[in-house]
């Protein structure tokens, strides 16, 4: 994750890398690329400082490095560093951050 340490998302935008998509089905069936789902899970990876209301004050991201999140289906900005591929969207384009049960 060295490389991933040079780029720092700016005011309220998130860094993310989105899970794999299932290559095969339970009963071991390989998919092709087509009939494949489209992950809208992804692992938060940076955060911006957030973004500043009306007033000035700043206002800082809900989300923190290594929560799980939904994304929509479209959407978000691809980065590649090294040679891994991850995604920048806005704050306000996330649309959930995954709890974990207890």
């Amino acid at each position: 994750m060295a490389g991933l340490r040079k780029l720092k998302p700016l005011f309220d935008r998130i860094l993310v890398e989105r899970f794999a998509p299932e290559l095969k089905t339970k009963g071991g069936i390989m998919l092709p690329e087509k009939s494949q789902a489209k992950v809208l899970d992804a692992t938060v990876c940076a955060v911006g400082p957030g973004a500043r209301n009306q007033q000035g004050d700043m206002v800082p991201v809900a989300v923190t490095v290594g929560d799980r999140v939904l994304l929509p289906e479209y959407g978000g900005t691809k980065v590649s560093v090294d040679d891994k591929e991850f995604y920048l969207f806005r704050e306000g384009d996330i649309l959930a951050k995954w709890e974990e049960s207890a």
